[in-house]
């Protein structure tokens, strides 16, 4: 009986990995679903912009006015939050595309922060 058991045992263990390596996706399969996931990231995630100040109208204009004369190319804005103004520098897709041109632009200012945009 002990060695009917031991057997029935040996059996479920046996058919339970069998049937888990059934189950496993392949590395091309895997490879698609990360490939479909970065592709969608890609049209439609949000990323990431750098705020270099949060105040006053007076001294946000005046930093946009340096930023635009040191950094001609990049993407730069004024947002308005009652009662403060924001400048936003930029568009990056990942955090780490921000932290990068962050470092970049504390040479000339500070204070900058990488803020995630909407969601």
């Amino acid at each position: 009986m002990k060695k009917a058991i031991f057997l029935f045992f040996i059996f479920l263990a046996i058919n339970t990995t069998l049937i888990a390596q059934n189950k496993t996706h392949s590395s091309e399969e895997v490879a698609k679903l990360i490939a479909k996931k970065r592709a969608f990231n890609k049209e439609y995630g949000f990323g990431y912009c750098i705020q270099l100040y949060y105040g006053d109208e007076t001294k946000a204009r005046e930093l946009k006015d340096k930023f635009e004369l040191l950094f001609p190319k990049i993407l730069i804005e004024l947002d308005y939050e009652q009662p403060y103004w924001k400048v936003l520098i930029g568009k990056y897709k990942t955090k780490l595309e921000a932290d990068r041109a962050m470092l970049i632009y504390s040479e000339e200012f500070s204070g900058l922060i990488v803020i995630p945009l909407g969601k």
